[in-house]
């Protein structure tokens, strides 16, 4: 997830704000300790930040997940 968020530039303060969530949940989901639960507004809003599809959002979570096993 953290490749997404550094191809558009963005730092995690500004994730946090325009999904309306905390710095932390999304340094979280880079480090793979958590998966985003977001509501669907909140996933469209991610999305559209990283410039992404679905599927490539959840490939990167999957990513930042098996990132600790």
């Amino acid at each position: 997830m953290k490749q997404l968020r550094e191809r558009k530039g963005l730092r995690t303060v500004d994730v946090a704000s325009r999904v309306g969530i905390a710095e932390s949940t999304v340094r979280n989901w880079e480090y793979g300790k958590t998966i985003p639960k977001l509501r669907i507004d909140q996933f469209s809003e991610l999305m559209k930040l990283y410039e992404c599809s679905f599927d490539e959002l959840m490939t990167a979570v999957k990513k930042s997940a098996n990132a600790l096993e």
